[in-house]
């Protein structure tokens, strides 16, 4: 699934059901065909509408993590769910000596991160990935592992292609804590979907973007899920009083 922040995977609710995913928290059980069909027709629109959405701020994360990726001194990076490469290109600037590979199951997504100058892309399904055990130093994903079928089958899957001792690093969406998570949900469920529906022309891909958010695990939750997957020293790092956040773990 595409990587930028502001993607849900459907606003159809009768394409999709919601279930205890496996591991912590609950997860959405999305239906392939209608997620890929709903992003490639607002793949056009997609960046510009997530950073007018977001005001800004997705930019600043996506740099936080590439900063982060940089520190790691990698030579084979995996974006999974690159979208339109957003943050694969971030990380591409940071780390010139790193072979960076976006990852999508969107073809139309990666034609517009190839545009903007992702140097290698693959259609591939974040569940069944193309590549052999131990193919990467640094493996990410941003905004694309709340939209995933099971989010442990995912985690797994990136752990079975992350070398030994390398890096994983999932960027997403969290709730703030204190009198800020009141307004911001009215934003999330009231504000956020007619606006990106009206940028769009597509409401529907936008719809329930807050109730993906609302059931994804976050802080403590995540990690735990990270280290029940199979990783190590997994933490959490809260970005713009909580409202989104950076979770680091070792192979």
């Amino acid at each position: 699934m595409p990587s930028d922040p502001l993607r849900c995977a459907t606003g159809d609710l009768e394409k999709r059901k919601t279930g205890v995913g496996s591991g912590v928290g609950k997860g959405t059980i999305q239906e392939p065909e209608y997620v890929r069909e709903a992003f490639a027709r607002i793949a056009d629109r997609y960046v510009t509408t997530n950073h007018v959405l977001s005001l800004g701020t997705d930019i600043l994360w996506r740099r936080k993590v590439a900063r982060i990726v940089r520190r790691w001194k990698p030579e084979r990076v995996l974006d999974i769910a690159t979208g339109t490469g957003d943050l694969a290109l971030e990380i591409q600037d940071a780390c010139p000596d790193a072979e960076v590979t976006g990852s999508d199951f969107c073809a139309e997504m990666l034609v517009h991160a190839e545009k903007r100058g992702l140097s290698r892309t693959l259609v591939a399904d974040a569940l069944a990935l193309p590549f052999e055990n131990a193919s990467f130093d640094v493996v990410t994903v941003a905004f694309g592992l709340r939209n995933m079928a099971s989010y442990s089958d995912a985690l797994r899957e990136m752990r079975r292609v992350l070398r030994p001792e390398g890096h994983l690093l999932v960027l997403d969406f969290s709730l703030p804590d204190g009198p800020l998570r009141r307004p911001y949900r009215w934003y999330l469920h009231d504000v956020l979907p007619k606006l990106a529906g009206w940028l769009t022309r597509h409401c529907d891909a936008y719809e329930y973007l807050g109730g993906s958010i609302e059931e994804f695990p976050m802080g403590e939750e995540m990690t735990a899920l990270i280290k029940e997957c199979g990783f190590a020293e997994a933490e959490s790092i809260p970005l713009t009083f909580g409202v989104a956040s950076i979770y680091t773990a070792r192979g």
